[in-house]
């Protein structure tokens, strides 16, 4: 392995499934402001994520409908104006 390339800052943080609220504690040294308290009574970064294994429809069986509806009208609030935009209504 070469060395000096991998991070040294990992730390404990809770992860937390925005979809249906499951957290869990790993290490990570992904850079978060939020902070929550855990189980254990100590303060811990927080991370929020839109699916993991707990709400993702391979791990748990289950089809789920995701609104789609906000992310295709950011994007196009974002890129509708751009030159590759169709610029035909119809």
């Amino acid at each position: 392995m070469k060395k000096d390339i991998h991070p040294t800052n990992y730390r404990k943080v809770i992860f937390q499934d925005l979809s249906n609220g499951d957290q869990f504690m790993t290490k990570s040294c992904a850079p978060t402001a939020d902070k929550v308290t855990w189980e254990d009574g100590n303060e811990y970064p927080l991370i929020k994520m839109e699916i993991s294994s707990t709400s993702h429809p391979f791990f748990t069986g289950k089809m789920k409908f995701v609104d789609t509806a906000g992310r295709i009208d950011k994007f196009n609030k974002k890129f509708g104006s751009s030159k590759f935009a169709n610029k035909e209504k119809s």
